[in-house]
């Protein structure tokens, strides 16, 4: 629907009423909207964003003319309104200080109708440019706004989803690690216990945040191979012979060759620890007799968290040793079954092992 441009609207100051009556008349005639100030302060009482230039006489009593310019540039909104001095004064200096003050522009006294009438189309369509420039400008920053708004909402949405998708991920990891402790006779407390030992291991080591949540969430997997192992031999009360513990010890393989392959990361470490939690120190661990640093340092710490929670929980072959009496087993195998610096790092923290023991308890 077209509509008519809104006429500009024009503040008259002038402390004489027969001035103030003859610029409206002027005005008026040319189709502009006018409103009248006999005085400064009547001035910026009536001066606000509707105006769209203000003709000032700058000798009135009280407050002047460059008093009233000043105190409109000093009105953030307002402070680009044109100001157009309507005087009598012609001395050089007398221009300079309206122009320091703020002015834009001069009329003479007595007012030329076509030199007022040119000066005010100057300024008001350069004024109708920059309120142009602003409008855009606040369509803009509302656009800016709608959309970041609109996009965080989105971002919200997503980190739920996300965060979602990782507690099913983790959920099904850890029941399905469950699902292999379960077969062992086992509770899935173990699988708790073990990975918590793990991630105190890594960040006592210095591991960074994202990796010690990788073992934290990766490490219960490193037995899931046990349910490729027939009952007959995994919960076999005595001790295993030769043959049935080569079975045995295919759980480490058969682990990796289940988890690995996968886009997750969780699954693709849960597969090197099941290879590798075995291994030992001095290369005499299974199953392929990896030493020193050539075994990965996610399944040196694993074997280490492994070991304590075995040697501390009841198993089908034996009842749970005391914390002492495991930790002495241990010692003995610092440097040969174990990484000496993680073992280290494993006795100093022990009040925190203790602390995740209590809390885990079957």
């Amino acid at each position: 629907m077209y509509m008519e441009e809104k006429p500009a609207k024009i503040l008259i100051v002038d402390d004489e009423l027969i001035n103030r009556k003859v610029l409206e008349g002027l005005l008026k005639a040319s189709g502009l909207e006018c409103v009248t100030a006999d005085s400064g302060q009547m001035a910026l009482s009536l001066i606000d964003e509707t105006i769209d230039l203000v003709l000032l006489d700058i000798m009135m009593p009280g407050m002047d003319g460059y008093l009233v310019a000043k105190a409109i540039r000093e009105i953030p909104k307002l402070s680009d309104i044109p100001i157009v001095m309507v005087t009598a004064l012609s001395a050089k200096e007398d221009r300079l200080k309206a122009v320091e003050c703020g002015a834009n522009d001069f009329v003479a006294k007595p007012i030329d109708s076509t030199e007022l009438s040119v000066r005010m189309t100057s300024l008001l369509r350069m004024k109708g440019y920059r309120d142009e420039v602003k409008r855009y400008q606040q369509r803009l920053e509302q656009m800016v706004s709608e959309k970041t708004k609109a996009l965080r909402a989105t971002l919200v949405e997503l980190e739920h989803a996300r965060l979602e998708t990782v507690r099913a991920h983790m959920e099904t990891i850890h029941k399905l690690s469950a699902a292999a402790e379960y077969k062992d006779e086992d509770t899935a407390s173990h699988i708790h216990r073990m990975s918590r030992y793990c991630a105190v291991i890594a960040d006592q080591f210095g591991l960074d945040e994202d990796a010690v949540d990788l073992i934290l969430n990766s490490s219960p997997m490193h037995d899931i191979g046990k349910m490729g192992i027939p009952d007959a031999i995994l919960l076999k009360p005595g001790k295993l012979d030769d043959q049935e513990w080569e079975v045995m010890r295919r759980h480490t393989v058969m682990g990796a060759n289940i988890l690995g392959g996968s886009s997750s990361k969780y699954l693709e470490a849960g597969a090197l620890i099941a290879a590798t939690h075995h291994e030992k120190w001095d290369g005499t661990g299974y199953p392929e007799r990896l030493s020193g640093v050539n075994i990965p340092l996610f399944g040196r710490i694993a074997a280490i968290a492994d070991v304590f929670d075995a040697l501390t929980t009841k198993r089908p072959y034996k009842d749970a040793y005391s914390n002492e009496k495991a930790v002495s087993i241990m010692a003995q195998g610092r440097g040969t079954h174990f990484d000496p610096t993680l073992y280290d790092i494993f006795i100093a923290n022990f009040a925190l092992i203790e602390d995740i023991q209590r809390e885990c308890r079957d």
